[in-house]
């Protein structure tokens, strides 16, 4: 990433309202998996069901999706600092109310605020670092991905450090920062650049009537169940307490945030997008298959997690890439149509994950996710015909377009 790297030496300087964006970012990352370490202790404290539990990330991920196909709307009408300023209160508010929350279910519906908040505030973020950054877009870029990143990777030590206390823990946790970071927006980012062209409401749903975008959407789709049945639903055959959760996924957030940021790249300047797909999904595949089949043994499964984020990191950044050069569309647009989608996927996952945990073992959920991998290679590989444009575009020239989306990849 030729731009990424001309930008790293001036990465360090940025005015405060970059830092205080950034800082945001992280935490607002963090939240993805904060609550995975904490996931069995919800489970028996509120005296709720694995199904039930597992609904906390899909009433987070389909409500974050739904949303993303009206957050450009949104934000092209009101502006990009009102925007993050709603969603950082979002999602203190509904943090807070997770926090105080007697019942799973309560918890289920606050998670669905919380999600709301994220979408508006993932999806202008990234606009907002760019327009404000010093240094060019390429060390706007780098700042960004190592915030998220770092959120991947913090999210899950940081629920297991909290929840060793308490379950309530890693809410009250987000509250603090969360709160912290809407005062530092507030006070120190004093424009987020031009005012960007109002969006039409359908424009994300004519989006996905073009049939590269559509092929990517629904791969990802499936793509996402693969990767929230091995993030979501490993918590319960691991069988740790919540700081052996919290390291586990802390290790896969780091690997993914290794293989986004610096292998993906890398491999696509030997290789075509499409390529690159096509070898990192089956590889997935067998690395979920290999999950089930030493579900019972924690330091396997250990190990099948880590390789898993190594290999999603580098999906994550393919996606991107392919996503953005699919179309001529404007980016917040393809972003939204795309990022819809895929949370579709991430969804249904955990509760199908339980649901098939509870009828048979713990083997059937990551073959399940094997499965549902294997689909999204096929999308692929059929669909590759409307793909081939993707694959004329050098991987430098696209690294500007691509992180527009990468806040949909942070799942």
């Amino acid at each position: 990433m030729n731009s990424s790297t001309e930008a790293t030496g001036s990465i360090w300087r940025q005015p405060a309202q970059v830092w205080a964006v950034a800082f945001a970012s992280v935490v607002a990352f963090m939240g993805i998996g904060l609550v995975d370490p904490i996931l069995p202790a919800i489970a028996e404290s509120l005296q709720a069901s694995p199904t039930e539990t597992e609904l906390l990330f899909t009433s987070y991920l389909l409500v974050t999706g739904l949303a993303m196909l009206i957050t450009s709307w949104i934000s092209s009408r009101i502006g990009a600092k009102a925007t993050l300023m709603i969603g950082l209160a979002l999602i203190v508010a509904f943090a807070l109310a997770s926090a105080l929350s007697g019942s799973v279910d309560a918890i289920i519906g606050f998670r669905a605020g919380w999600g709301l908040g994220n979408a508006l505030f993932i999806s202008t973020a990234l606009a907002t670092i760019v327009g404000s950054a010093s240094g060019g877009s390429g060390a706007a870029i780098v700042l960004y991905e190592a915030a998220l990143g770092l959120g991947i990777a913090i999210g899950p030590l940081l629920g297991g450090l909290l929840g060793e206390v308490s379950w309530r823990g890693p809410f009250f946790g987000v509250v603090a920062l969360m709160a912290v970071a809407f005062i530092a927006v507030a006070t120190l980012l004093r424009g987020a650049g031009e005012k960007p062209r109002p969006v039409a409401f359908s424009a994300p749903f004519v989006a996905l009537t073009r049939p590269a975008l559509a092929v990517l959407a629904v791969a990802a789709l499936f793509y996402n169940i693969g990767f929230f049945v091995l993030l979501a639903f490993s918590p319960f055959p691991l069988g740790f307490g919540a700081m052996g959760i919290g390291f586990t996924f802390f290790g896969w957030g780091v690997a993914l945030a290794i293989t986004s940021i610096w292998v993906a790249p890398w491999m696509m300047r030997r290789m075509a997008r499409t390529t690159v797909i096509l070898v990192a999904l089956p590889v997935l595949a067998v690395d979920l298959i290999a999950a089930g089949i030493v579900a019972e043994i924690a330091p396997a499964l250990v190990t099948c997690i880590i390789v898993g984020g190594l290999l999603l990191g580098v999906m994550n950044t393919v996606l991107t890439e392919a996503v953005m050069e699919a179309t001529d569309l404007p980016r917040s647009v393809a972003s939204s149509a795309y990022s819809a989608v895929r949370f579709i996927g991430g969804a249904m996952a955990p509760p199908i994950a339980a649901l098939l945990w509870h009828a048979f073992n713990s083997t059937v959920p990551y073959l399940f996710a094997a499965a549902s991998v294997l689909v999204a290679t096929l999308t692929i590989l059929l669909g590759r015909k409307v793909l081939t444009h993707i694959d004329d575009q050098p991987a430098d020239a696209a690294v500007e377009d691509a992180a527009a989306i990468t806040a949909g990849d942070a799942t």
